[in-house]
This record gives C-alpha cells, sequence and structure tokens, in this order.
C-alpha cells in the first residue's frame, strides 16, 4: 500500500498542534509527495506560520529524505487535474493532488481537505486525524 500526502499533514509536522503527533506517525509509513505539495508548505510555513528560511529548508530537506518519491507537475499531470475537477467537482489544487497521487499508483491520499473514504480512480482518501479521533 503506497501513500501520497496533502499539504496539511506536512504542515502539522512542524507546528506544536495536538495533531502533530497524527501526523509525524502517518509520515513514518513512507509514501510520496509532488512538488506541489512541497511548494504549497513552504508557502503556508512562511506565510501563515512566519517560519524563518533556515526553518522551512530543513523542513525540506527531512520531508525528502523520508519521501520514496516527488513527483514532478507535469502537462498531463494539469490535463488529468482539469478532468477530475470537472467530473468529480474537485477544487482545481486539491484535484492536482490527486492527478498527482492516482499517476504515481498511489492506494491512499492522506488529506485533512478532501471527503474522508470518498474513492477515486481506485484511490482512496483517508482523514489521518479524523481517523486518529476515532
Amino acid at each position: 500500500m503506497t501513500a501520497f500526502f496533502d499539504t496539511n499533514v506536512l504542515v502539522y509536522t512542524v507546528t506544536s498542534d495536538p495533531r502533530k503527533m497524527q501526523a509525524d506517525r502517518v509520515l513514518r509509513g513512507g509514501g510520496v509527495v509532488s512538488v506541489q505539495v512541497l511548494n504549497e508548505f513552504v508557502s503556508v510555513a512562511r506565510r501563515k506560520l512566519k517560519h524563518d528560511w533556515p526553518d522551512i529548508e530543513l523542513a525540506l530537506s527531512q520531508f525528502r529524505l523520508s519521501f520514496d518519491a516527488v513527483r514532478p507537475l507535469t502537462l498531463d499531470t494539469h490535463t488529468s487535474a482539469v478532468a477530475l475537477a470537472r467530473s468529480h467537482g474537485l477544487a482545481f489544487y486539491d484535484a492536482l493532488v490527486v492527478a498527482a497521487a492516482v499517476e504515481a499508483g498511489c492506494d491512499i491520499l492522506y488529506s485533512e481537505d478532501m471527503q474522508h473514504g470518498r474513492i477515486i480512480g481506485g484511490l482512496t482518501i483517508r482523514n489521518p486525524f479524523l481517523e486518529a479521533a476515532q
């Protein structure tokens, strides 16, 4: 079983939020992210969390070492995302995450932002923080 991680899971690992422990736990299982997810992490860490560049760069280097792969954004990914957004009613940037996860052959997408339990193209969306609360 291969997991793909949405940005929010990465973000919680660099906070004091109670969800940090669960985010760390699911990330330890390994998996895949896309360049988009890393880009979004940088934006959130800098803009919302007000982290300094050295802290962001350290987190990025640790993420890159822990993931099995970092998927690029390609024209094919973009095209798939447009189709997914249209046919599944997803927000476009969520559709880009789903498209990258499907292209990577992942079974699970860990995300707090999408519908828990929904299956798209063989990919099951799981909210790891909801699961931890049960």
